[in-house]
């Protein structure tokens, strides 16, 4: 299982929110470059980087920091926030993003989204299945769909996606613990789905149970930021988890 940790940027600059709410936003006066570099350093690989200007402008804002971050590391950096358009999907990845994270365009436009998997592939999208009490919520997290979660992700695992990352908002940046209940539901008959966990990672235990449910992956935010585990820690819990 993959240890990923997440620099959420507003204006360039690593951020937390509690459950997607900006009035909630706590800066750490870091530098999201260095903190990348520290995530390599600790022998990590993949960085998940959410563009938070651009999830409320409704296109990517932060591309300059992806750049310097692609550009000075060797990470395996995912990015999403904003991407609305194919022009969107082609800036991220001419900026040097490997993956990009599909939210509210999946799920107001799902027959938009099935043709990028054909034209970009199915290793360079995720689906991002965000979710309260079960049920998928999109636009920054402030509209509602009709949608379950495990209905979201059935109608894209019938088109051929691999990648799907699953947030509990109610859990996210509350350092509550992961919904182990939720990743463990979404795995049953889903062999093929490269599930990865994200909102509520709070300790290295956490991580460990969720690699036993047989999780690809985990994000892991606020836990590190506020002191809970050092990127040491997680890198020797990788080295574990890769046996």
């Amino acid at each position: 299982m993959d240890l990923i940790v997440a620099i959420d940027i507003i204006d360039g600059q690593p951020v937390r929110l509690s459950q997607g709410a900006y009035e909630t936003k706590e800066a750490y006066g870091l530098d999201s470059l260095e903190v990348a570099k520290e995530v390599e350093g600790a022998g990590l690989s993949r960085l998940h980087l959410v563009d938070l200007d651009g999830a409320k402008a409704g296109r990517p804002k932060n591309l300059r920091v992806l750049e310097a971050i692609a550009g000075k590391t060797t990470l395996t950096v995912d990015v999403g926030g904003g991407i609305r358009t194919a022009e969107d999907l082609d800036s991220v990845f001419n900026a040097g993003a490997a993956m990009a994270n599909l939210g509210s365009i999946a799920v107001e436009a799902p027959d938009l989204v099935f043709t990028w998997l054909e034209r970009y592939g199915l290793d360079r999208l995720i689906l991002a299945a965000d979710s309260r009490d079960g049920v998928v919520k999109s636009r920054g997290w402030l509209d509602e769909s009709s949608l379950t979660v495990e209905a979201l992700i059935d109608a894209y695992l019938s088109q051929g996606l691999l990648h799907v990352t699953a947030t509990d908002i109610g859990r996210d940046g509350m350092l509550s613990g992961p919904n182990f209940d939720l990743y463990r539901a979404l795995m049953k008959g889903r062999p093929a789905m490269r599930l990865v966990a994200s909102g509520g990672v709070s300790s290295l235990d956490d991580l460990r149970q969720l690699a036993a449910l047989g999780l690809r992956g985990a994000i892991i935010g606020k836990a590190y930021y506020e002191g809970r585990f050092s990127l040491a820690d997680l890198g020797i819990l990788q080295e574990q988890l890769y046996g």
